[in-house]
């Protein structure tokens, strides 16, 4: 028999909604990945490398050209300087930039802040080092931090704090003052911070992305996460980048090389060459916030209560005032019965904690948001 070293850990909440979604022929809005297709430039550039005979190994942090696209674009937009040759690193994904990351930093006995709810893979990671993970839930409606909390929970064993903006799963977004009060209580610390900012392009409302590149005073202690996959609607080809300082970056690189070496070479070269069109990641808020807007304008006849996603391209709902089902019976009930997949909120805490919200992706085509917010009313319509 195998020990497990993570037995509390299950298939993917994302997973899973996706193979009922499958088996029940619904209209997935559970998962996040859009139905429509990748630019037909992009693939032509991919397959013109392929063709062109660069399918072996790429070099292990990835292709050069490719880092110094990144390391331009985080100068262009946040004016922080990285070193391409010895900050940055391409992964296979950006779960994958996470996992490496998590893995070089946190060793046994290390407790590392997550804001919860959260993305799923954090934990399991931690876990896996023999880290312990100190929860903090984020306060509804809104999802903001409680920065006392997080006062309270920083100690002498705390090693890393992970914050994702924008938040998936809610749509909340770091502001200013977030950042000061993250840089108020790691001061005088060693505490690292892990940064998850697959999202950083798909932000609404005229708000500006908080990237840690911009803040100096934490640069020096943070690793920052993306995902070519996001930005380029290509989450099949798992093509992501982490960006730490060196004496950091150097250590990820060796956990990196034993995880996967090197990614994929033909999509390395071509999404560093379609990196020329800037307008293809800049205008990719202005895309996403009419997808959301459209769908949210879908939802008013749904009887939810849309909570305001301010960025990523997921939108949450609550739905106290309707129904007493529980949000995995409610998720359940959507698929089997009215054709309709989405994620229950309480799938994103450790501890499975009760929750009244579902979780939906809207990087679909307008025809496919029409449609699973036909099948919305009709459930509303159903116990109205």
């Amino acid at each position: 028999m195998i020990h497990s070293k993570i037995p509390k850990v299950g298939t993917s909440i994302f997973a899973v909604m996706s193979k009922m979604s499958n088996d029940y022929n619904a209209v997935n809005l559970s998962q996040g990945f859009p139905d429509f297709d990748v630019s037909p430039e992009l693939i032509y550039l991919v397959n013109d490398y392929m063709q062109k005979g660069l399918n072996q190994y790429a070099p292990m942090p990835g292709i050069l050209p490719l880092r110094e696209k990144i390391t331009e674009k985080i100068e262009k937009l946040y004016s922080q300087k990285y070193n391409p040759e010895t900050e940055v690193t391409i992964t296979a994904g950006g779960t994958q930039a996470l996992h490496s990351a998590i893995s070089t930093v946190v060793n046994e006995g290390d407790e590392v802040i997550i804001f919860e709810p959260a993305y799923d893979s954090y934990a399991p990671v931690v876990l896996l080092n023999g880290g312990r993970p100190v929860y903090i839930k984020l306060e509804a409606p809104n999802y903001t931090i409680d920065w006392q909390e997080v006062n309270k929970a920083v100690n002498s064993r705390t090693r890393l704090i992970i914050i994702n903006t924008p938040h998936n799963p809610s749509g909340s977004i770091f502001s200013e003052e977030d950042i000061q009060m993250l840089s108020k209580y790691i001061n005088g610390t060693k505490i690292l911070i892990l940064s998850d900012e697959v999202y950083e392009h798909i932000i609404f409302d005229g708000n500006s992305h908080n990237s840690i590149a911009k803040y100096p005073n934490l640069v020096d202690r943070s690793i920052i996460v993306g995902s070519f996959g996001k930005t380029y609607h290509a989450t099949g080809w798992k093509l992501g980048y982490c960006v730490a300082p060196e004496q950091i970056m150097k250590e990820i690189r060796k956990v990196h090389q034993f995880t996967v070496f090197a990614a994929n070479t033909p999509i390395q070269h071509a999404i560093s060459d379609f990196m020329e069109h800037e307008e293809k990641y800049l205008e990719l808020s202005s895309f996403y916030q009419k997808k959301r807007d459209f769908f949210n304008s879908m939802l008013q006849n749904t009887g939810f209560n849309i909570i305001p996603s301010k960025g990523t391209y997921f939108q949450a709902v609550d739905f106290t005032d309707y129904t007493e089902l529980s949000d995995v019976d409610l998720s359940e009930k959507l698929i089997k019965e009215f054709g309709v997949a989405s994620v229950p909120m309480s799938a994103f805490y450790h501890d499975n904690a009760a929750s009244k919200s579902l979780r939906f992706c809207f990087a679909k085509s307008e025809q496919t948001l029409e449609l699973a917010a036909e099948k919305l009313d009709n459930f509303y319509k159903s116990i109205s």
